[in-house]
């Protein structure tokens, strides 16, 4: 017999004998020695019974689980995970390892009075859960138990707990309570199991069901709506995030798709309900980057949901029976078909989404009745504001655009409303905008002199307004005679001052203003209006987006701040020789006006209204705040009030999520005000660690060499603060950035390379870079310091004299890096600049303290003669102190003596 079976039997006598721990060492002894697989699962059976008897129920499970492992047949060992198992309170895995016990030994008793035992505790488990989720759910009546559940499940161990302990169970109960403070404490607590957590959240939208989530977010409290949309989104975002690294998760991804699209035409659906289900939609259905070629969720959507989105767009509340609406409907539609459409790859899928929308209107539009009239104009203002390729095709439906025009006329309040949008809407095409001044100006006016409905009369404004910017910010285009477009202007402002009037038409006031102001001369107008700028910004601070995207836009035009191509000026004069129109800047569009008209914004608050405006999650609008603010920023005297007004604060937003260009422009903001202004007065706290990553992103050859001088300007003013900064700035990779930049042709930019290395080299972290041999950074700040250019030589010059400081073994190196180093260095010592003498003869001083030998080559040559003419300076100073500290040193040494009668002064 071998030893292993030896002890195995041996094992077996003792635990016969009632020695149960004699029994697990021999056990023990015998697995470690064994080799066969067999022998080994018996072992591990065996010993099972010693755990079990001894009562660690844990070993003893695994133990069984092992020798199960090898054989799964064997019931003895599933009988005792069977007994480890029901101690460990693991019931249900118990009951279907003894279940397997009594199929495969009916006959066997211990094995059914196993059963028994099992079935009555799953029994009274079951009630006692019941019990303790009827408790719980009585407790969290209580506000602070409420309070204790959200903050429990915002921690990974706390969520763990909460699901596994039935708690989704009362989740569910709370949510159908109707009572908002519950429901919004488990729509918060649901937030905290499912955020990061794909398992969860998978298990949480099969038991619950997207039904009754949609149903919480369709209800009528807009707190709960907006609570539940959270909800959804971190669900998203956790199942895609999940399908990045497994496949799972797709379908529940597609069930809550279908559930948001089956909300749009639902009755049932509250307004605020039906905005956050378009919102979701609009957030997680296109593609976060094009380089993703996947777009099925795209296609799914529009093969799937496109027609009943439609149906929000064309519905008109007054008019036809339909989903309620919010005043933010229509333009979250529009927002959504626009994302929608831009998602697509190919001309077939967009031929598609064409051949639907086309269909849909041309059902309602053939209709009889001017209720489905109405209908298919609605839509199709929609999608002028959304993907207007579409809108526009849509337009040249035969009859459509007679039918706006007379719909104008029309006696009926709604009818002009609908028709007049529409027709403001289509005026975005130069071509169209011609057809409808040629058509429609005079019904326009009409309706603005002679309709009593205010609501009528400032949307025929705004459509005058359109029509009169037609031609953009070409001087030389007019649509309107001289002087008109500040008519209208100044009628526009009049309407924002009145706060009598209700918001919505001061929101129409602000959209003609939004069209007008591409005409300099509006601007200035509206630049020297204080009243109209303050009622504009107050307005800034409102929900509404179509109010933001106006106000927003009226900005960007006021401070020229919206992107131009400067035209190649040899193509400019061959068009000019072909006779080609070419367009012409405003007189009063140039900096000197921009400038001051920057000024009264600034003076009259614009910076409050921006920082309320980057709150709002659009895309849009925070990309047109970043253009503002850039915008605000350029002038240096200018960024200390945009620092007190809270714009630094409301930027560090900004440059985290948007497009490339987007974030760059944010990140020059962030630069230039960490250029003049503290950091550390810009950017308290914590803050000012956030500023670094968005300057390291502008050193990059994408962005331009204003941004990277910049960029680099900024990161010297943080390496100088603290090591902690610096420690940042390196984390972020930025030292082989800046080192790349040092060797940039422009010499702004090679010299605040150097400045900022200069800084950097404070950390012990960069200066190894510059000990470690094999490279030439040490060279190249020696030869740097010998340029014609003064301020590059002083940033060399200071980087070798903390360096040679920190580091004395750097000293003996610098004669083997050039030639020409001694002349380098006379030179600093010779300069017109202090500045540069100072570092001259620091540099030299650590040179001499590093090593005599170095001492005696310095004062062999005319450095002595140099260091003297410095050190009998009449008035004391670093520099003449620091040159004498040199002869004095070279005196210790013995290189040179002491003339008699002189003495140091005190």
């Amino acid at each position: 017999m071998t030893e292993p079976g030896i002890l195995k039997e041996e094992g077996n006598t003792l635990f016969k004998a009632g020695d149960v721990q004699g029994a697990l060492c021999c056990y023990t002894k015998a697995l470690k020695l064994s080799s066969n697989q067999s022998e080994s699962a018996i072992l591990h059976r065996n010993r099972s019974a010693c755990y079990l008897k001894l009562e660690d129920y844990t070993k003893a499970e695994a133990d069984a689980s092992k020798a199960l492992d090898a054989d799964p047949g064997d019931v003895k060992a599933r009988f005792r995970r069977a007994q480890s198992l029901q101690k460990l309170g693991r019931l249900n895995e118990a009951f279907m390892d003894a279940q397997r016990c009594a199929q495969l030994e009916p006959t066997n008793k211990a094995f059914q009075e196993l059963l028994r035992q099992l079935g009555a505790q799953i029994q009274e488990k079951l009630s006692s859960t019941d019990a303790r989720v009827q408790q719980m759910f009585s407790l969290l009546l209580d506000p602070l138990a409420q309070s204790n559940l959200v903050v429990l499940s915002r921690e990974e161990a706390g969520a763990e707990q909460i699901f596994r302990n039935d708690g989704v169970r009362l989740i569910q109960r709370l949510l159908g309570s109707k009572q908002e403070e519950l429901v919004l404490s488990a729509l918060r607590t649901l937030v905290g199991l499912c955020t990061g957590h794909q398992s969860r959240t998978m298990a949480i939208v099969n038991e619950l069901g997207m039904e009754q989530l949609c149903e919480v977010m369709g209800s009528g409290a807009s707190s709960v709506s907006l609570a539940a949309c959270h909800l959804l989104q971190v669900m998203f975002e956790a199942l895609t995030e999940g399908m990045k690294r497994e496949i799972r998760g797709k379908e529940e991804l597609r069930s809550m798709l279908r559930q948001l699209v089956e909300m749009m035409p639902a009755s049932s659906v509250s307004g605020p309900g039906r905005d956050s289900a378009i919102n979701l939609l609009v957030k997680q259905v296109p593609r976060k980057s094009q380089k993703n070629p996947d777009n099925s969720l795209t296609l799914w959507v529009i093969d799937q949901g496109l027609k009943k989105i439609l149906e929000v767009a064309g519905t008109v509340p007054e008019v036809s029976e339909g989903p309620p609406l919010t005043d933010n409907s229509h333009m979250s539609c529009s927002v959504l078909l626009s994302k929608l459409y831009d998602d697509l790859k190919c001309d077939a899928e967009r031929e598609n989404f064409n051949k639907l929308c086309e269909e849909y209107i041309q059902l309602h539009f053939g209709r009889p009745g001017l209720e489905s009239k109405l209908r298919a104009i609605q839509t199709v203002a929609v999608l002028l504001q959304g993907p207007s390729d579409v809108g526009n095709r849509t337009l040249e439906i035969s009859g459509m655009m007679d039918a706006v025009i007379s719909l104008c006329a029309s006696e009926d309040v709604c009818h002009q409303q609908v028709a007049v949008e529409a027709l403001i809407h289509a005026a975005g095409k130069a071509k169209r905008a011609s057809f409808i001044t040629a058509n429609g100006v005079a019904l326009l006016k009409d309706l603005y002199k002679k309709s009593e409905n205010d609501r009528i009369r400032v949307r025929a404004l705004v459509g005058l307004c359109k029509l009169g910017s037609a031609g953009g910010t070409d001087f030389s285009m007019k649509q309107f005679a001289e002087g008109s477009t500040l008519k209208l202007a100044k009628q526009c402002r009049k309407w924002l001052c009145n706060e009598s009037l209700p918001p919505a038409s001061r929101r129409w006031a602000i959209e003609g203003l939004a069209y007008l102001t591409f005409d300099a001369d509006v601007k200035e107008d509206l630049a020297e209006d204080r009243n109209a700028l303050q009622a504009m910004f107050q307005l800034a601070k409102s929900e509404d987006k179509t109010v933001l995207f106006a106000v927003a836009s009226t900005l960007v035009n006021c401070t020229n701040s919206y992107d131009v191509e400067k035209p190649d000026p040899q193509m400019v004069e061959l068009a000019k020789y072909a006779k080609q129109h070419v367009p012409e800047a405003h007189p009063k569009d140039a900096p000197s006006f921009v400038e001051k008209r920057l000024m009264k914004l600034l003076e009259a608050g614009v910076v409050s209204a921006l920082v309320c405006m980057v709150k709002q999650e659009s895309p849009a609008l925070t990309e047109t705040c970043r253009e503002v603010f850039l915008a605000l920023v350029e002038r240096q005297e200018d960024r200390g009030t945009v620092v007190a007004q809270g714009g630094g604060k409301a930027l560090l937003p900004l440059v985290s999520e948007s497009t490339d260009k987007g974030k760059t422009k944010a990140a020059q903001a962030l630069a230039k005000i960490t250029i003049t202004s503290n950091p550390e007065i810009a950017f308290p706290g914590e803050r000012l660690y956030e500023v670094v990553r968005p300057l390291v992103s502008l050193l990059t050859l994408d962005c331009s060499l204003l941004q990277n001088f910049e960029a680099l300007m900024a990161l010297t003013n943080l390496a100088g603060i603290s090591e902690r900064l610096r420690q940042k700035i390196i984390k972020e990779k930025a030292v082989p950035k800046v080192e790349g930049y040092m060797f940039e042709e422009h010499d702004l930019v090679r010299a605040a390379a150097t400045e900022c290395m200069c800084n950097l080299v404070l950390s012990a972290e960069v200066q190894k870079l510059y000990v470690a041999t094999g490279n030439d950074r040490l060279k190249l700040l020696v030869l740097y310091s010998g340029e014609e250019d003064e301020r590059l030589r002083k940033a060399a010059a200071g980087t070798l004299a903390m360096l040679t400081a920190e580091q004395p073994e750097l000293c003996a190196r610098i004669p083997g890096t050039t030639s020409h180093w001694m002349e380098i260095l006379q030179a600093l010592l010779l300069s017109d600049s202090v500045e540069l003498r100072h570092r001259g003869v620091v540099v030299t001083l650590n040179m001499m303290q590093a090593n005599k030998s170095l001492a005696e080559t310095l004062m062999e040559s005319e450095v002595l003669e140099i260091l003297s003419v410095l050190a009998k300076a009449t008035e004391q100073s670093p520099v003449s102190r620091t040159a004498q500290d040199c002869l004095d040193k070279a005196m210790e040494y013995g290189i040179i003596k002491k003339p008699e009668g002189e003495g140091r002064e005190p």
